[in-house]
């Protein structure tokens, strides 16, 4: 089986973003968004999700930190569906809990090539260092649309922000780490015979 790696530019008059993901990583990441908290939120996913991963970002953050959000997550997702290729002998669907604290959060995901979230994390700041809020969920949205997957994504309890937060990208990591996970290289996990 090939390495399962991609490398993705995005350049718009908004931001301008590069990526390099391996899938068959470490977990060891390289993030420079320009919003602490995501970098912090996307290394605790490269870490969990056993990803390699490299991210850079120079975005509009003079005006917010929307157009940041977004297209990091369109080209990590963009990365993903790339170097999953045609998704032959992947596991394609993956679930997890994951907690942190007193904060409880739950993902499912499907690799089934046909973008879906649902996402609630009953975030009530404002923001989180220069992240807002309504801007998380968000990410996931976004991700889940070029990354080409289902993802249902759920904080169940938690009263840390934060902690719903990270436990959210944490729970989405084991998620993913399942997943990706080849099971035969050479089968479609799909009763229609293609991804």
């Amino acid at each position: 089986m090939s390495a399962r790696k991609a490398t993705v530019a995005r350049e718009t008059l908004e931001t301008r973003i590069a990526v390099e993901l391996a899938l068959d990583g470490g977990g060891q990441s390289e993030v420079a968004s320009g919003i602490g908290f995501l970098d912090h939120m996307l290394g605790a996913l490269a870490k969990h999700a056993r990803f390699d991963l490299k991210l850079t970002c120079a975005g509009d953050l003079e005006i917010n930190d929307h157009h940041t959000v977004e297209d990091c997550a369109l080209t990590l997702g963009q990365a993903l569906d790339q170097a999953l290729g045609g998704r032959r002998g992947i596991a394609r669907f993956g679930s997890a809990f994951a907690p942190l604290d007193e904060a409880l959060a739950r993902a499912v995901v499907d690799l089934s090539g046909r973008p879906c979230a649902v996402v609630e994390l009953g975030l009530e700041r404002e923001a989180l260092g220069q992240l807002a809020c309504e801007n998380v969920p968000h990410f996931f949205a976004s991700l889940a649309t070029t990354g080409r997957m289902a993802l249902h994504l759920d904080v169940l309890r938690g009263t840390n922000d934060h902690h719903r937060a990270e436990a959210a990208f944490k729970a989405l990591a084991l998620a993913l780490r399942q997943a990706v996970r080849v099971e035969g290289p050479d089968e479609v996990p799909s009763t229609k015979g293609v991804l």
